[in-house]
């Protein structure tokens, strides 16, 4: 057993010493790239190491966090070799709120045996707080969250698939087939806000390709708890750990099948 508040209290604290003091008023030298296109702030290292502390306070168990795992890519290997590990992400949405756009979103998962059995995202700006428990539903500030089947026809369906990492193949094959949906968007460029936005019913669908395990462990349990889908587009589970890429995230099972045969094949 583990204190679910306590986490929520972490994460909190997080937002409020490190991240919202910094946003919209990032100084010359507190964003940096750390590989070829991603971008890393103060306030992403900074939260990271408050966050990864005080869990371990919590379970103590390994950390796998975003920023450390830069430094070290061996880290995400406790995800399978250690019983219990924790995810972190610190600041997702990095860009976002470099640019001063309030989707953004800090998030922490804990994993159990390879699969993920608890998730927080806090959205700083939203001032919401999504938690879910294996078993025990999705909340958001204290109220159970449902998903709502999808609608039937795909032309009523709205979604977001982010193609930055896709294929020329599977773009286009996406470009061709997104005009049977009522939309496809690129989403918030966060899993921290789309995942809630499809739990919530603003989506019925999101796809992604990379699946870095913690963009996608905390969403993809808060959906399958307010009883969507989240699987791997060949039908298998997610597992944080796999290494896989593809992620199709639907409202209910007749709409992943419907997207998947649509935007997949």
């Amino acid at each position: 057993m583990f204190d679910v508040d306590a986490v929520t209290a972490i994460l909190h604290e997080a937002v409020e010493e490190v991240i919202l003091p910094r946003f919209r008023a990032l100084a010359e030298g507190q964003v940096m790239e750390k590989s070829p296109g991603e971008i890393v702030t103060v306030a992403d290292r900074e939260a990271e190491e408050l966050i990864s502390g005080r869990l371990r306070a919590v379970v103590d168990a390994p950390v796998v966090g975003e920023e450390a795992t830069s430094d070290d890519p061996s880290l995400p290997r406790a995800l399978n070799e250690e019983p219990v590990a924790w995810l972190v992400d610190p600041l997702d949405g990095t860009r976002n709120f470099v640019n001063g756009r309030p989707e953004y979103a800090v998030m922490a998962a804990l994993v159990r045996g390879g699969e993920t059995v608890a998730a927080w995202i806090v959205q700083p700006c939203a001032r919401r707080v999504y938690v879910a428990e294996r078993g025990s539903g999705t909340w958001r500030d204290g109220v159970r969250v449902r998903r709502s089947p999808a609608p039937a026809s795909p032309a009523d369906m709205r979604g977001a698939v982010l193609t930055r990492f896709f294929g020329p193949d599977a773009r286009r094959r996406m470009e061709e087939e997104a005009p049977r949906f009522a939309s496809v968007g690129p989403g918030a460029y966060c899993a921290g806000v789309d995942y809630p936005r499809l739990v919530e019913g603003e989506l019925d669908f999101v796809l992604f390709h990379r699946t870095l395990p913690w963009d996608h462990a905390p969403g993809s349990l808060m959906l399958a708890e307010a009883g969507g889908v989240s699987l791997r587009p060949d039908g298998s589970a997610y597992r944080p750990g796999d290494g896989a890429v593809g992620l199709l995230n639907a409202a209910d099972e007749a709409c992943w099948k419907t997207v998947r045969s649509l935007l997949v094949g």
